[in-house]
């Protein structure tokens, strides 16, 4: 009858307002809006929660759009650095080009992925020429210090180098012995890309070699030098570097260098040039050869070749 079809129509649009009040309470639907105009939310919010006429509650899929976001996948640690300029010119495309946008994107999608060393050395040995650690920092890409400790050399400090490496007696109170501090610095470091001035001395210090895909020396890269008006050729000190490209003055007075300080200012610098630069080590840099355990397309069958066995097995074999 008329009434009863008018009485089903008011129990429906009864649920109807019911629903669309339960949305309004959660926040989905604008309270003057219409259920077409629904705001997309993130997460777990973005499926509307309806309850049903026998008071049990259900999602919604598929009604509510998720908002679009462009971002290109995470790089891996063993990431080449053709897989990083690909990355870059991705983060440009997605923005204005800013440096800004693309320093925040690489935190975002690569946390923890750049680091930057500084050591300072004493002198050890006859007169005291051989140079050893005696204080190792590091810093993040943002330039928060994640390590800043005192090493013990392994032979008796001749000449502490004060003036330079602000490294005094006192300071060797609370120094770990460099065995314990290399094996803490390397872990730090492995598959890491490591920003440094003059970081061959670093190295060196801490008796470690770096592979050279992963390293980034901000003494030997030429648009530092290019931007800063400084000849190409010539050895530009991290304090010049600071002074004509950040107006930062650093290693003043006679206490001595800080390493926080200069670890700091290399990863500040290699950031002002840092897409430009990774663009160009990718078309400059060989391509790292694939690992055969981690390399879906090679053959396990080559491994029965009589060249990959032990040679004891082989001779024992005859």
């Amino acid at each position: 009858s008329p009434h009863g079809r008018s009485k089903k129509k008011s129990r429906k649009h009864q649920r109807f307002m019911e629903r669309r009040a339960l949305l309004e309470q959660k926040g989905l639907l604008s309270p003057r809006g219409h259920l077409g105009s629904q705001t997309p939310v993130e997460g777990s919010e973005a499926h509307a929660t309806l309850t049903n006429p026998n008071g049990t509650t259900a999602l919604r899929c598929g009604k509510v759009p998720k908002p679009k976001r462009v971002v290109s996948a995470p790089l891996s640690p063993s990431a080449s650095p053709d897989s990083i300029a690909r990355h870059h010119s991705v983060l440009l495309s997605q923005g204005n080009g800013g440096a800004k946008k693309v320093r925040t994107s690489s935190l975002v999608l690569r946390p923890g992925k750049y680091v930057a060393i500084d050591c300072e050395m004493v002198g050890t040995g006859p007169q005291g020429k051989l140079s050893e650690l005696a204080r190792c920092s590091v810093v993040n890409y943002e330039g928060d210090v994640i390590y800043d400790k005192y090493v013990q050399p392994e032979l008796p400090i001749v000449d502490y180098r004060t003036r330079w490496s602000g490294i005094t007696r006192q300071h060797m109170k609370s120094a770990i012995p460099f065995k314990v501090a290399q094996a803490e610095i390397l872990k730090i470091l492995k598959d890491k890309i490591v920003v440094g001035h003059a970081i061959h001395n670093d190295f060196q210090a801490l008796k470690y070699f770096h592979p050279k895909d992963r390293t980034r020396d901000t003494s030997q890269i030429t648009m530092l030098k290019q931007r800063a008006g400084l000849p190409v050729r010539a050895n530009v000190s991290l304090k010049n570097l600071a002074s004509h490209l950040l107006q930062k003055k650093i290693q003043v007075g006679r206490k001595g260098h800080s390493s926080v300080e200069d670890a700091q200012t290399a990863m500040e610098l290699y950031r002002l040039v840092e897409v430009q630069w990774e663009k160009e080590l990718a078309h400059s840099l060989p391509p790292r050869p694939p690992s055969p355990i981690t390399d879906p397309t090679a053959d396990s069958s080559q491994y029965m070749d009589d060249q990959y066995w032990p040679t004891d097995l082989m001779a024992s074999s005859l």
